[in-house]
């Protein structure tokens, strides 16, 4: 053979085993897989959200994910090779010893993720994660006319969450309230972005919710002259602690106004604004799902006691 040929030859050979080398690379590489993921768990009417965050660490990787319930947890054991994705979640209840195990494989150009993982049970589910959208806030907002959410006379306007759960609420003298059992209710209609008061009253060991869009929960709980936290009164549940706390005691009428623009929030509790245009990383526990993009009603958290709400009026943003 021509030494020139020769060369050539290995001239080609290596550049196509580096292009190969660095493509699988691309695949492997952490910053394939890192950022904010909505994931829907299960199938049909069995499917629930749930939310993950990857990042690195240390020249590794390092996580957190919101379940069907609860906080944002930090992930025990995670690894991404050869597209391929890994991690595991403690127990999220003491009496579960088991932990969570995750696997699935990224695809579509690196925008979604397939795979499967074990309840605490130890049912085997099927798994979805779509890369979060960015949802920027938006500028020189334009707002539209303020509209009431509830008309004080009856729950029109307004449906359960779930269909078949206890329904324990009903209009009485303008106040919209629950008696338990009950489960979560919700407005009929959907919103994007928007600024909303509402009014509260909330008893001693109760604990409710507004949730923004159906995704994002400030808390609603008895917690009055306790340390700011994201899990108390006015926090964007297990996000976000307020900067201080502006309840009143137990029993007496409260008032939030919150504002929602892209995924910012900022929230007022009884005229002093204890959030400040904060981005909530993603959905809270107990979110209605994980489709970020779309819009989404207002839900009031009805299942973990009585609550009473009233004067809840609706500010649009407009195009």
């Amino acid at each position: 053979m021509d030494i020139r040929k020769w060369y050539w030859w290995v001239f080609i050979s290596c550049f196509f085993a580096f292009l190969i080398a660095g493509s699988m690379l691309s695949v492997s590489a952490p910053q394939g897989i890192t950022g904010r993921w909505d994931l829907t768990i299960g199938l049909g009417n069995e499917a629930y959200p749930s939310w993950l965050e990857i990042t690195t660490k240390d020249g590794g990787l390092s996580g957190r994910f919101v379940g069907r319930f609860g906080s944002a947890r930090s992930i025990k054991k995670i690894a991404f090779e050869n597209g391929r994705l890994t991690f595991s979640l403690p127990a999220q209840y003491e009496k579960s010893k088991t932990e969570m195990p995750f696997s699935a494989t990224l695809v579509s150009d690196g925008d979604r993720l397939e795979g499967m993982t074990k309840s605490e049970e130890g049912a085997e589910l099927t798994w979805v994660g779509l890369r979060a959208p960015a949802l920027p806030k938006p500028k020189n907002v334009k707002w539209g006319t303020p509209f009431e959410l509830f008309n004080g006379d009856d729950l029109t306007g307004w449906k359960l969450r779930d269909p078949k759960g206890p329904n324990g609420w009903k209009a009485v003298d303008h106040v919209l309230q629950n008696e338990m059992p009950s489960g979560d209710i919700r407005t009929e209609k959907e919103f994007n972005d928007f600024k909303l008061h509402i009014e509260f009253n909330c008893p001693s060991k109760s604990n409710s919710g507004v949730y923004l869009r159906g995704r994002y929960e400030v808390q609603i709980v008895d917690s009055y002259g306790q340390p700011p936290d994201s899990h108390r009164l006015g926090g964007l549940y297990g996000f976000i602690d307020p900067t201080e706390n502006a309840g009143k005691p137990r029993g007496e009428w409260q008032t939030y106004d919150i504002t929602l623009l892209g995924r910012y929030v900022t929230v007022a509790l009884n005229g002093k604004t204890i959030i400040g245009d904060k981005e909530s990383p993603g959905i809270t526990g107990g979110a209605l799902h994980s489709r970020e993009g779309e819009p989404g009603p207002l839900l009031l958290q009805g299942d973990h006691g009585k609550i009473s709400f009233r004067n809840i009026v609706l500010t649009p943003a407009v195009e």
